[in-house]
């Protein structure tokens, strides 16, 4: 970042302090100053229409979040990930990803550990527990190398992230131009970690919730809901930046789509949710929970109508491939590395060439499972049937053969084909039901396409 742009960063964080709600037209046109490559114009053009309107719901979300939380952590939040992580970093990407020919993601994913103290239902953490663990020294390298690729936002999971707590502040510290997320179970967060949170202020969480009581407890285990509850209160008592993460699945998806849900979740004080559906990884994973198509048929529809109607950034991991273009694992957006230091295309697919304690983060996107994804990305050409797994089966099963990845999963490797076998049914069904939201979305090819894709053919 050059010396202009850096003044003009500057500019926007003041602009922040002084006044952020009076000088959003101020703010907008410093973004698309620095956006010289571009890249969001169409995202900031929506924000100029939309945020000055007091009658928009994103400009009552932004009101919320300067009145409730705390304008440290917003120039943070503005600083490492809005501007480090999207406007500089990700076109840098771009850069060296054509000149190394493979995918650099915008994000990481990495597991701390592999020790939980919950054991929830259909969770292949469950069966880890404590025996893997990634070093202070590793997941730091891990950061360093990241940047050099243009890389400066950083996800934990795992396991239960919060089980390596003080590590975690700790690369805070040590990279104060990078953003850090986790995604815990919500059980460990007491006033000291909120004022380390507080203290380094690019350090964020998503509470794993199910839905209500009964629905959250069925999972996770009785009494857990009410100690995510109370997380939450304490999160929000010490103006701090957090969402939910929950995973829908057969039993809960009417749960976690509610008015009464999301409304609650949004009064506790959370700025975002992820939306992700059930996926049955693991030996013994249980398939019976896999949301029918009728239900991801309803949560497709359902993030929508929350987006326009709640002051809440709602994500869904699968029902919006349409605006990333499909899967974004493999490097395209993101990638996993596990708790033993195997990296992964996706935390949903456990197979890899690599371990990071043995090769560079460049080399392990230029791995031969990764520059698989990339030959084949998108898996299909409904980006409503983005994944390699739940919707296009046969694609993960070529690539893993094709690769001669290896299961890594911790404690009983998983055949590719017998994964795959167990979500083949709910790719077909899902087929019928994708395509015809597909044909009717603006962006949409409608079912008979002719990408060639093995997964556009499943239907058949």
């Amino acid at each position: 970042m050059n010396r202009i742009q850096k003044a003009e960063v500057k500019l926007l964080l003041n602009y922040i302090s002084e006044d952020p709600l009076g000088k959003l037209t101020k703010m907008i046109k410093l973004a698309e100053k620095l956006d010289r490559e571009n890249l969001y114009a169409n995202q900031i053009n929506v924000l100029r229409n939309i945020l000055p309107d007091e009658n928009n719901v994103w400009h009552t979300f932004v009101e919320k979040l300067v009145q409730e939380v705390d304008i440290k952590l917003i120039k943070k939040f503005v600083e490492c990930f809005m501007v480090n992580a999207n406007l500089d970093g990700y076109p840098r990407g771009r850069v060296i990803e054509e000149k190394y020919d493979c995918n650099v993601p915008w994000a990481i994913l990495m597991d701390p550990t592999s020790a939980c103290n919950l054991s929830c239902t259909g969770c292949w953490s469950a069966q880890y527990g404590s025996k893997y663990n990634l070093s202070y020294e590793t997941l730091d390298s891990i950061c360093r190398q990241g940047k050099e690729l243009g890389i400066y936002f950083y996800i934990f999971s795992g396991g239960e992230p919060l089980l390596r707590k003080k590590d975690i502040i700790r690369l805070c510290e040590a990279h104060q131009d990078c953003y850090f997320f986790a995604f815990t179970n919500g059980t460990l967060v007491d006033d000291e970690l909120c004022q380390e949170m507080l203290r380094v202020g690019n350090f964020a969480l998503a509470f794993s919730i199910e839905g209500n009581e009964e629905a959250t407890d069925m999972r996770r285990g009785k009494g857990t809901y009410r100690k995510v509850i109370e997380s939450m209160d304490r999160m929000k008592a010490h103006r701090l930046l957090f969402g939910y993460s929950t995973c829908y699945h057969r039993y809960n998806t009417e749960s976690v789509g509610s008015d009464e849900f999301v409304d609650d979740m949004i009064a506790r004080g959370c700025r975002f949710s992820w939306n992700f559906t059930y996926m049955p990884v693991g030996k013994d994973a249980r398939v019976d929970l896999i949301a029918t198509p009728e239900q991801r048929a309803y949560m497709y529809r359902r993030i929508r109508e929350i987006r326009e109607k709640k002051p809440i950034f709602a994500m869904d991991f699968w029902n919006d491939g349409e605006y990333v273009e499909g899967c974004i694992a493999g490097g395209k957006r993101y990638l996993h590395i596990n708790a033993a230091g195997d990296v992964e295309p996706c935390a949903f697919i456990h197979y890899s060439n690599v371990n990071i304690h043995n090769v560079t983060l460049l080399d392990a996107l230029r791995s031969p499972l990764f520059m698989a994804y990339r030959r084949k990305q998108p898996f299909n050409c409904n980006m409503l049937r983005p994944c390699p797994l739940l919707d296009n089966p046969e694609m993960l099963a070529a690539m893993v053969r094709e690769s001669g990845a290896k299961s890594t999963d911790m404690e009983a490797p998983e055949d590719v084909d017998a994964l795959c076998a167990k979500t083949t049914p709910a790719a077909k069904a899902w087929a019928e039901v994708a395509d015809r939201l597909w044909s009717e979305n603006p962006k949409g090819h409608g079912p008979n396409c002719d990408c060639g894709s093995i997964g556009s053919k499943l239907k058949d």
